[in-house]
């Protein structure tokens, strides 16, 4: 049973039997574990935590741990732009049974890991699997580590090369405000699998090159969410995800 976990820079941490207590937010392609609820108090939480932060345009994998008792108090990840091919996603190795827990830092001192490279896709986006980088898809991964409801640390060597996250469309929401207890609608589960299309390789490079089937793809799915009707909020958030790619080519 895996008890310690290696990061980026040497830095480590041992596994606990607490994970966060906290809800996932999943806004626009960044995954929020953490419990602040608006930019002001996020300031807040990092200047009172240490551990792996973004600064400016260096954007890391964020974890903070509080420095009192050095557990681990929140954490944030950001969905890369690179979608693996249905051929390497194929190859992503079962994901070995959750375990829920917690970190505690071994040492009070930030450091800083790096954020995932590659996103592996489960049929109709039940899954989304963040790596490292495809080399980890050579090799069993031997841990999960759930650190909060769906969201679970990927272990390989003893060493943390991605997360994933289960059921990613009940988590979407906007602004801080915690998801929808309901479920999503099929419809919801629909676009967000076309919106993960359109922002992540190889279709979004498709969207900027000005291909005329994708870009109508893009007007197709900002028209379908601003006409649905159920779950509104979720809508919402899918088109804030889609937003820029909209604002830059939605008219050509």
């Amino acid at each position: 049973m895996t008890t310690k976990l290696k990061f980026d820079g040497g830095w480590s941490a041992t596994v606990t039997d607490e994970p966060l207590d906290l809800v996932p937010r999943l806004l626009g392609t960044s995954l929020i574990v953490s419990p602040y609820a608006d930019r002001v108090e996020r300031e807040k939480f990092l200047a009172e935590t240490f551990g792996s932060q973004d600064l400016l345009w260096d954007l890391p994998d964020v974890f903070r741990f509080a420095p009192s008792d050095r557990q681990l108090v929140g954490a944030e990840f950001r969905i890369p732009e690179e979608s693996a091919s249905a051929e390497d996603s194929a190859r992503l190795p079962v994901q070995p049974e959750v375990r829920p827990g917690g970190l505690r830092a071994d040492e009070v001192k930030d450091f800083r890991h790096e954020m995932c490279t590659v996103l592996c896709r489960a049929p109709g986006d039940a899954l989304l699997t963040c790596l490292r980088d495809l080399d980890v898809l050579d090799e069993p991964l031997e841990a999960g580590i759930g650190i909060a409801p769906d969201v679970a640390l990927l272990v390989q060597h003893g060493t943390v090369v991605g997360w994933s996250l289960t059921d990613p469309a009940r988590y979407l929401t906007t602004s801080f405000a915690t998801p929808d207890p309901a479920p999503p609608v099929p419809a919801t589960r629909r676009l967000l699998t076309e919106c993960l299309d359109l922002v992540t390789t190889p279709v979004v490079d498709d969207l900027v090159d000005g291909e005329p089937a994708v870009l109508a793809r893009l007007q197709a799915a900002d028209r379908a969410l601003r006409e649905q009707r159920e779950d509104r909020h979720r809508a919402d958030a899918l088109l804030e995800l889609i937003a820029t790619y909209v604002e830059d080519y939605g008219n050509r």
